[in-house]
């Protein structure tokens, strides 16, 4: 069965840092191409970040571009995802996911919330 199980959510002011993890199991994940996606509150599901299996092939949507950084330790079966320099915009629930064309599967998800 797979699973992928978030952490490192939490309540922080604009400007502030986060790091996101998130375990997957149950696959193969030093294989699998990884992603992290957020959702906003009343807005569609919307592409973060993305690594291959290998750690290559690094990808970043426009609007976290030089504030976020995807990384992987194949060894540990973690996907990470720091966040630096938050805005606002950026409050919604983050989930990691096998990279595809829906996403899926996902975990439950980690909220961040950025305000002050």
């Amino acid at each position: 069965e797979v699973r992928l199980v978030e952490s490192g959510g939490g309540l922080v002011q604009p400007g502030g840092s986060l790091t996101l993890s998130c375990r997957g199991s149950g696959f193969g994940f030093s294989i699998a191409g990884m992603a992290w996606v957020r959702q906003a509150p009343g807005k569609k599901l919307e592409y973060v970040s993305s690594i291959a299996g290998n750690g290559g092939l690094i990808k970043y949507a426009d609007s976290v571009k030089g504030r976020f950084t995807i990384s992987r330790d194949n060894g540990k079966q973690k996907v990470y995802l720091q966040l630096h320099d938050l805005k606002p915009e950026d409050t919604a629930i983050y989930y990691c996911a096998i990279n595809n064309r829906d996403y899926t599967p996902r975990g439950q998800g980690t909220q961040v919330t950025v305000s002050s």
